[in-house]
C-alpha cells in the first residue's frame, strides 16, 4: 500500500496545473453529483448488493461522448464500494506483460479503471477474457513445443471501462461487463448546479444570471461548463472586480468566440462551409473534412454530436444536410432552392 501511494505522488507531480484544478472540481459525493439520474439509481441499486453479499462489483462498462463524468463516476464507485481504484488506459497497456503487473498488483475489492478501453491491444483484450471471466491469468512461459501455460490466481476486482465508442469495442469484450451504462448530455439546470458547486471551490462569487447564461453555452457538457467558468473567472480577475456579472461572462465568451448556444469556431465553420461550398448538403464527410482542413474523426466526435442534438445537422444516406433552423441561427436566408434540394432526401 505504501507502495502505491508513492507512485500516485509522483503521478501527481507531472500533471499539468490545470487539470489538477479540473481534477479539484470533480464531485467527490454522490450528492455533489448532477444529472445521469437513472443512471446514478441503478449504480446505487447494484453497489449496495455487492456490499451486502461482501463482494466485488460486477465489471462495468460506461459510454457516451466526452466529458461527461465517466472518470468521476468511476472514482465515486470505488469510494462508495471503500475500495481503491487504479487508474490507466488502453493505449498505455501496450502488452500483456503490463496488464499482467497491473491486475497482479491489486487487492480484493479494488477497482481497475480503464479510459479509452476500445483501444486496447487485441493480445491485451484477449488476456483480459479469463481475468474478467474467471479471476485468473494465463501466461505462456517458454517458446516452441517447450512452452507451458501457467494459470494464476487473482483476487476479485473490477474493471470499468470507459469508451466514447462503444461501437469499436468487440462483442466478446463487450458482453463480459455486467453493467453497462449510456452517459447522455446534461440538461442547463442539472449543468447550473455543477458551476454553483465548482464557484465555490473556486472561492469566486457568481450570480445566478450568469451560471444561466454558462449553462446555456456549455453544449451539455460539464466538462466545457468547467472550462468556460474558469475561463469567465480569469476574464473577471483581469478585466473586473472579482464578481462574475452576466455582462462580463457575455464579453469573456464573445472573447472565445462561443455563441449563445454554445457553438464555436469550429461549429461555426463547418457550418458555413456546408451552406456556402455545398448549397446546405447533402455532401459526403469526406468532402467536408477537405473544405475544412479537418480530420474525419474530429468532426464525428467533437463537432457533430451537439449540432445533431440541437437540430442544426442531419446524416442522410446522401451525406450532412445543414437544417433551417442553422440557417436561422446564422441569420442566413433559407431560400426555396434549399427547401426543394431537402424535400429530394
Amino acid at each position: 500500500m505504501v507502495n502505491k501511494t508513492k507512485t500516485n505522488k509522483k503521478v501527481e507531480n507531472e500533471i499539468p496545473e490545470e487539470e489538477i484544478l479540473f481534477t479539484s472540481l470533480r464531485a467527490k459525493e454522490w450528492n455533489e453529483f448532477h444529472g445521469q439520474r437513472q443512471v446514478k439509481e441503478s449504480l446505487k441499486i447494484t453497489i449496495t448488493a455487492a456490499r451486502k453479499r461482501k463482494e466485488a462489483i460486477e465489471h462495468i462498462l460506461l459510454y457516451g461522448p466526452p466529458g461527461l463524468g465517466k472518470t468521476t463516476l468511476s472514482h465515486l464507485i470505488a469510494k462508495e464500494m471503500g475500495s481503491s481504484i487504479r487508474v490507466t488506459s488502453g493505449p498505455a497497456i501496450e502488452r500483456a506483460g503490463d496488464l499482467a503487473s497491473i491486475l497482479t498488483n491489486l487487492e480484493k475489492g479494488d477497482v481497475l479503471f480503464i479510459d479509452e478501453i476500445h483501444r486496447l491491444n487485441k493480445i491485451v483484450e484477449e488476456t483480459l477474457y479469463p481475468a474478467m471471466e474467471d479471476y485468473a491469468l494465463d501466461i505462456v512461459l517458454g517458446k516452441g513445443p517447450s512452452a507451458r501455460t501457467l494459470r494464476l490466481d487473482l483476487v476479485q476486482f473490477t474493471i470499468i471501462g470507459a469508451t466514447t465508442r462503444i461501437g469499436l469495442l468487440s462483442a466478446p469484450l463487450r458482453d463480459r461487463f455486467g453493467v453497462v451504462h449510456r452517459l447522455n448530455f446534461y440538461s442547463p439546470q442539472e449543468l447550473e448546479g455543477i458551476i454553483a458547486n465548482a464557484s465555490k471551490k473556486l472561492s469566486v462569487p457568481i450570480d445566478k444570471e450568469s451560471i444561466e447564461e454558462i449553462a446555456k453555452r456549455a453544449r451539455g457538457t460539464p466538462r466545457i461548463a468547467l472550462k468556460l467558468l474558469k475561463r469567465a473567472r480569469d476574464f473577471v480577475q483581469v478585466r473586473g472586480e472579482g464578481k462574475i456579472t452576466k455582462s462580463l461572462v457575455d464579453d469573456a465568451l464573445k472573447m472565445l468566440d462561443v455563441d449563445r448556444l454554445g457553438l464555436d469556431n469550429s461549429d461555426i465553420r463547418f457550418i458555413k462551409s456546408i451552406i456556402e461550398k455545398h448549397s446546405g448538403g447533402p455532401v459526403g464527410i469526406e468532402t467536408i473534412a477537405a473544405s475544412i482542413s479537418e480530420d474525419i474523426g474530429t468532426i464525428e466526435e467533437v463537432i457533430e454530436p451537439y449540432l445533431l442534438q440541437i437540430g442544426f445537422l442531419k446524416r442522410t444516406n446522401k451525406g450532412r444536410v445543414i437544417t433551417k433552423s442553422a440557417y436561422e441561427h446564422l441569420g442566413i436566408e433559407f431560400g426555396e432552392e434549399n427547401k426543394s434540394q431537402q424535400k429530394l432526401i
